[in-house]
């Protein structure tokens, strides 16, 4: 982790973690990465599955398209970049296992 600027919501300084934009488990242990904050990291993985990851919102450009993640990034931008939140699945992910 290194401290820096999260590509999908644009706070800084924020800790940054390596966010793979087609997960390792469907094959993108070696493709295109992304430096997000802990809580966006969280977010996509709390929302979406890794086939719908790697399938339709492997970019930056099409996650930030989603709707869903489009209401999180407006309201997240607004938080200070030290706010750490507690991140939990959608009941819509939940009901898909």
């Amino acid at each position: 982790m290194k401290s820096s600027v999260c590509e999908l919501c644009g706070r800084s300084p924020v800790e940054t973690t390596v966010h793979h934009l087609i997960p390792r488990e469907e094959g993108g242990s070696y493709g295109p990465t992304a430096n997000l904050c802990r809580t966006c990291h969280k977010q996509i993985h709390a929302i979406y599955t890794n086939n719908e990851l790697a399938v339709r919102l492997d970019t930056l450009e099409r996650l930030r398209q989603d709707e869903k993640i489009s209401k999180y990034i407006k309201w997240i931008r607004k938080q200070p970049a030290e706010t750490q939140l507690r991140v939990r699945k959608s009941n819509e992910r939940k009901r898909r296992r």
